[in-house]
């Protein structure tokens, strides 16, 4: 039996505002603290100003410029608060992550989300911010780690596994842009390929006809398109053995290709299986715990999250507003553990 450490505890918030207001501005209240210090990591120089942040934002995502406005303006108007909420050359972080595009029937993107329960926004959000009813799980405070609009189009990310850190946007902020002005993954893909992200990402795009396609985005590189529906954590090739080794990313990804090519798996079954190895994680203080797993349903307009003992439903036209606590049970530190995360990400950063 693998011993296990005392429970980690996280309450979600599940929250319906369809304009930037006073929901959105207790939740930057809430969490700005701990951003103020993420972002100030690596020293508050090694971050661009807020002239070079807001220009760039409007150069490559000016539909999101009004958005942003008012959002600065609820968090204050502050100098490092509006910097920060641009997104712009952020403090580089890194996530695990598995996930796979299901088009046999129903078209699904299930995926399991591997991050420190500690470091998580822990917030579903839907919005109306554009007139285009988005929900996400919410991160760095108006992005997403994932989500879908209204026109039925699903996106999702997982870390690259690259050390590049270069220019760009943080990815979660990209993921925003495309839920709030794209329909299609088609239209989302020529967002990818416009829009540069600072950091090594994997990007699945579903849509409700079924079309998808995972991007490889890379700064510096030209994104690679490719009709694969699997990713994890590293690209075509392993760039970053150290943490490939650390977050088994090659195993998660043959074992997922494996259920893709296998014609008896079905999606319920599918589903079933990332809450098992290799796909599920409890390495919670080890930094790449798995934290939820999501089932996006573009045809019905709904996702659910789910956890070994608990699942929330939320859908486009019948959101419910909620706090529900997850607990996550992990695994027991042991001296000399592999698959730690804290000495790869010091070879980093």
């Amino acid at each position: 039996m693998v011993p296990h450490s005392p429970p980690i505890r996280r309450t979600i918030d599940s929250i319906q505002e369809d304009a930037p207001g006073p929901k959105w501005q207790a939740m930057f209240r809430s969490g700005w603290p701990a951003y103020e210090e993420w972002f100030l990591r690596e020293g508050d120089k090694a971050r661009p100003s807020y002239a070079t942040s807001s220009r760039r934002l409007r150069e490559l995502m000016p539909e999101l410029v009004p958005v942003y406005e008012e959002l600065v303006g609820l968090a204050g108007g502050g100098d490092r608060a509006a910097r920060m909420l641009a997104l712009y050359r952020p403090t580089p972080y890194l996530t695990g992550c598995s996930q796979i595009v299901w088009t046999r029937g129903e078209p699904l993107l299930i995926r399991n989300y591997d991050y420190r329960p500690d470091l998580w926004e822990a917030t579903v959000l839907s919005t109306r911010w554009r007139g285009r009813r988005v929900i996400a799980m919410s991160d760095c405070l108006w992005g997403a780690l994932d989500g879908m609009n209204e026109d039925g189009l699903v996106v999702s990310l997982t870390f690259g596994g690259r050390r590049i850190v270069g220019d760009g946007f943080g990815i979660p902020l990209v993921l925003r842009y495309i839920l709030e002005t794209c329909s299609t993954a088609r239209e989302a893909a020529a967002a990818l390929n416009r829009v540069p992200a600072h950091m090594a990402y994997n990007v699945s795009v579903l849509d409700r006809s079924g079309d998808y396609v995972t991007a490889h985005l890379s700064p510096g590189h030209v994104t690679i398109f490719r009709r694969q529906p699997v990713a994890t954590n590293h690209q075509d090739a392993v760039d970053w053995k150290e943490y490939v080794e650390a977050t088994a990313s090659l195993k998660r990804e043959q074992y997922l290709m494996q259920r893709a090519e296998d014609p008896g798996e079905t999606a319920d079954s599918l589903i079933g299986k990332f809450f098992g190895p290799p796909l599920f994680s409890r390495r919670y203080r080890r930094g790449h715990g798995t934290l939820y797993t999501a089932v996006y349903r573009p045809e019905r307009g709904d996702v659910v999250y789910m956890w070994p003992s608990k699942v929330i439903r939320q859908g486009l036209h019948d959101f419910v507003e909620h706090r529900t606590e997850v607990q996550f049970l992990g695994e027991a530190p042991a001296d000399g553990a592999k698959g730690h995360l804290e000495p790869v990400q010091q070879s980093l950063w």
